[in-house]
């Protein structure tokens, strides 16, 4: 494993000016923890790569890297990328093997701070703040840390038990946990500002969006995130089952419910696969799992006495539009056809919970996101939050700058009151 992963290594042209960086949400020092691979340091690796992310081992393994760090690879012009996730995963992999603990930076300090959700966005602000001395309690509604790591990526994309060693080696920082703790059921905003100095909210947006068509209050219609959170599921055995979306959340759902036995999966995306913004590593492995594609379509109604029988459909021509940077599908008058199907699940996006949100009384932005500042501190005074639940864009990449990002605002804010 060592000589590949050398190979690797040494295939980097260590590049001064790192586009590799660039493209990296997180900012991690590509060409400097690769550098280290080359002189077979790996401690010093995984200690250069902790001053920007805590998840090595899972970013490494379920980040769209072709879409971030890899895709802005030079080598990638000509040539085969840099396989930078591997690479990544190989230290985090290491670093658990060896036992190699996050470094705290500064002396331990009386300030306290509550993180609501124990998904990636949360777990990374816990570190941060742990790794500066202050004080921080993780709150989690479920029985075990990791939000949408655990209950939204398959096993099969993301080992549990891994998760669970790089979850330990972030509260190995003297992180308290209170597991089973709901907000708005089991305490409120308001409870934790009288007993926190700030709090940061992180517990995501994981209510399926609809499409708004006829038929979604059926008997079979189902969100894509509440079956990948709750892995609650009706028996697939010799069903057809139809995934309305184009993104990761609903290639994890179509590959999830073809290994639990469904007869048919058919993915319908309303853009061609060029546009799904799913990893292409993800769309590749569901084709090879034996999921069906349908691109450029379009599902008008779903039909059905009580419970879901059909969906009616429509062939997509995509149209740029002035103004948009992004190709529009327009349904082509007269293509209209059926299919018949015994479910359908929902992955076109997101949302907070409603009812949740009001209970927070904060100020909302357009989109229904919590609505923050440059700082990410929400309406309300030492209030923050972030990942997607304040508009981040939905990657664990992503959601984990979110969280360090509020990490140094809240320090800032620490230091000033």
């Amino acid at each position: 494993m060592l000589e590949e992963i050398e190979k690797k290594a040494n295939y980097c042209l260590s590049c001064k000016i790192k586009p590799c960086q660039v493209g990296c949400p997180l900012q991690n020092d590509t060409t400097g923890f690769i550098k280290y691979l080359k002189e077979n340091k790996i401690h010093e690796a995984y200690d250069l790569l902790s001053e920007t992310t805590v998840l090595q081992a899972v970013c490494g393994r379920i980040c769209p890297h072709d879409k971030q760090c890899q895709g802005s690879c030079i080598r990638g012009v000509s040539q085969k990328q840099v396989n930078i996730g591997d690479m990544e995963a190989y230290v985090g992999d290491m670093a658990i093997e060896n036992d190699w603990k996050l470094k705290k930076v500064a002396e331990e300090k009386d300030k306290k701070i509550a993180v609501v959700g124990g998904g990636p966005t949360g777990l990374t602000c816990a570190a941060n703040l742990a790794k500066n001395g202050y004080k921080v309690t993780i709150y989690e509604k479920h029985g075990v840390l990791g939000g949408i790591m655990n209950h939204g990526i398959p096993a099969f994309r993301l080992d549990k038990e891994l998760l669970q060693k790089v979850i330990d080696k972030i509260i190995d920082l003297g992180i308290e946990v209170k597991l089973n703790a709901e907000l708005g059921k089991d305490y409120s905003l308001e409870d934790l500002q009288k007993e926190y100095d700030a709090v940061y909210l992180g517990f995501g947006a994981n209510i399926s969006s609809q499409m708004g068509i006829p038929g979604e209050d059926l008997e079979g219609v189902f969100g894509g995130n509440e079956l990948l959170e709750n892995n609650s599921h009706p028996d697939y055995t010799g069903k057809t089952v139809v995934v309305s979306g184009g993104g990761n959340v609903a290639m994890d759902t179509a590959r999830t419910v073809k290994k639990l036995g469904a007869e048919r999966v058919i993915v319908i995306y309303r853009r061609s696969r060029a546009e799904m913004p799913a990893e292409k590593k993800e769309i590749d492995e569901a084709m090879e799992e034996g999921v069906e594609f349908v691109f450029q379509n379009n599902i008008l109604r779903i039909s059905g006495d009580k419970k879901v029988e059909k969906i009616e459909c429509v062939k997509t021509e995509l149209v740029q539009k002035e103004g948009e940077t992004r190709k529009s599908p327009v349904n082509i008058e007269g293509s209209n056809y059926f299919i018949d199907i015994d479910y359908i699940m929902m992955a076109v996006g997101s949302k907070p919970e409603e009812k949740l949100l009001e209970k927070l009384n904060l100020d909302l932005d357009k989109r229904g996101r919590i609505a923050v500042d440059a700082d990410n501190m929400t309406s309300k005074k030492g209030v923050f939050a972030g990942g997607d639940l304040a508009g981040a864009k939905g990657t664990v990449a992503w959601a984990s700058r979110s969280g360090r990002d509020s990490a140094n605002s809240i320090i800032k804010y620490l230091e000033k009151n």
